[in-house]
């Protein structure tokens, strides 16, 4: 039975590792070359994610099956839009997509942010993502896009939004 729970400054380079195995087999066909290491680099530092979680700046859930952690969300309060949440990440392993992981995890984080007495998420989904059709399939609709500088290059996204309703369960 897969088991969900809150990481901790220590579960760092467990994300880092998932990361790693994740975004170059997700991003390399959508993105320009190099783009996804270089944002994967960046945005997966393990002394950055280990402050988030200390800082509370964003807070993760771990994904496990028997024992082997296969997937992570996060999300945090968008500072200058307190009533909205931002799910800054949601990734499983490839091997385990399309297995209901990715479910569960927006379910925990749908269901964090109610906890929060919050009832709307968005998040950001490249608009070339098949990861889009799985989040319309989770009730999240495109709001707007947004083209946004890293670096030398550009993320050029959706943004997603959904109004949560108080009776999402916890997994």
């Amino acid at each position: 039975m897969p088991d969900i729970r809150k990481a901790k400054t220590e579960d760092s380079i467990t994300i880092v590792q998932l990361a790693r195995e994740i975004w170059e087999p997700t991003y390399d066909p959508i993105l320009p070359k190099g783009q996804a290491k270089y944002m994967l680099d960046i945005i997966f530092e393990p002394g950055k994610i280990e402050e988030q979680i200390a800082k509370g700046e964003q807070q993760y859930l771990l994904c496990y099956d028997e024992g082997k952690a296969i997937g992570f969300a996060a999300y945090a309060p968008r500072p200058e839009m307190p009533e909205v949440y931002k799910l800054h990440k949601l990734y499983c392993l490839p091997a385990v997509q399309g297995r209901g992981y990715g479910k569960m995890l927006i379910k925990a984080v749908e269901q964090e942010v109610l906890n929060a007495g919050k009832n709307i998420l968005e998040l950001n989904v490249n608009r070339d993502n098949k990861a889009k059709l799985f989040y319309e399939g989770m009730g999240y609709e495109v709001a707007y896009d947004e083209d946004i500088p890293f670096g030398p290059y550009w993320m050029n996204d959706h943004v997603m939004r959904k109004e949560l309703q108080n009776e999402q369960t916890y997994m």
